[in-house]
């Protein structure tokens, strides 16, 4: 009797603005994950919430990769998890989930919880480390603690916003001034601000996205990104330098046109490249990340080095995704990628004790 295929159950779609993001990037992992190793499930999960088995997209790999839409649609029959997950492992199969979901409702730990409680291996940060990843405040916050430098910025909720914020914001960080909401990625609900008029129009456009708010200073630096994977003891990628094209990496240049200049690698000398992968390894620690994060920092190299901006747990996976790009040009080809993240989930789950008695 022939070993079984490893069952990996993609998920995509969701409820946040990042939805269309994920269903490109759902489309390019299933095109590279090897159908001679595992079962792949493409389950999307519609804007309002329902789960769905992907039958155009199940239909479509029957004939290859190259039959896949540029996107996968959470169109399809009802799905549900838990059944599918039990009557696998009844039969025996090695079960993985691949949550491809950005942004909220995906890769902030609530759907990391859910497996939790399937009681499934699945690809990424924990519960913990999604959730301290993804909100931008309390990241900064960790990272503070753990002595990483960082921009200038402040957070607050949008009930303390009044009417004399803005001045208050310039006073504090400087123009031009960044609006983020501290929850949501892909750039989505970010601004750049040149006068108060415009800080006053980023927190209502960053308060339409989350309830919680960061203003941060500009800084003059290079853009610096680092994919790490791994567990415990985590690697590091080469680093990719970004040169965006509308002033900042927006939505545009990650996943419409990539109009972005990418050097990979980027121009560093090999002391800059050290130091900078022995940072992203301490944050992608100190925020108990786990499996993979793209580390995105800025270097002042005539000033204050390496800060670190963020780390994506669920990084895009298109391809002009710089995660994948970075491994790429490290010696990991995009479905090695895939089997080193599906291992990764397995060993976590299985690393971890499970007792339940006193």
């Amino acid at each position: 009797m022939s070993e079984q295929k490893t069952r990996v159950i993609v998920l995509f779609g969701g409820r946040s603005a990042e939805h269309d993001v994920s269903c490109v990037t759902a489309r390019h992992v299933l095109s590279a994950t090897d159908p001679n190793k595992y079962q792949v499930i493409p389950i999307g999960i519609t804007r309002d919430g329902a789960w769905v088995r992907a039958d155009d997209a199940l239909a479509a790999l029957k004939s290859g990769a190259d039959a896949l839409p540029d996107a996968l649609k959470p169109v399809g029959s009802d799905f549900d998890l838990l059944p599918s997950v039990r009557q696998a492992v009844h039969e025996g199969q090695q079960v993985v989930v691949f949550p491809l979901m950005h942004g909220p409702l995906g890769e902030d730990g609530t759907m990391q919880g859910l497996l939790e409680i399937a009681n499934v291996p699945y690809v990424g940060a924990g519960v913990l480390g999604s959730a301290l990843a993804m909100d931008k405040i309390k990241a900064k916050e960790t990272a503070a603690y753990h002595g990483i430098a960082q921009a200038n910025w402040r957070g607050l909720h949008a009930t303390e916003v009044h009417d004399t914020t803005a001045d208050e914001l310039i006073a504090e960080l400087g123009l031009p001034l960044w609006i983020k909401p501290a929850n949501m990625g892909s750039s989505i609900g970010v601004s750049r601000a040149y006068n108060a008029d415009e800080v006053r129009a980023g927190l209502d456009l960053a308060a339409s996205y989350d309830e919680w708010i960061v203003a941060e200073e500009n800084v003059d630096g290079r853009e610096i990104e680092m994919a790490v994977l791994g567990n415990l003891e985590p690697e590091v990628s080469l680093p990719g330098e970004i040169e965006p094209t509308e002033g900042f990496y927006s939505y545009s240049d990650k996943y419409i046109d990539g109009s972005a200049g990418l050097l990979i690698p980027a121009p560093l000398s090999d002391a800059e490249i050290a130091e900078a992968q022995a940072l992203a390894v301490k944050a992608f620690k100190a925020l108990r990340c786990e499996g993979m994060a793209r580390a995105d920092f800025f270097y002042d190299a005539g000033g204050r080095g390496w800060l670190l901006n963020e780390l994506n747990t669920i990084p895009g996976f298109t391809p002009i995704s710089m995660y994948p790009k970075m491994w790429e040009a490290s010696g990991l080809e995009y479905s090695a990628l895939i089997d080193r993240l599906v291992e990764l989930a397995i060993e976590r789950f299985e690393r971890r004790p499970r007792r339940t008695d006193h």
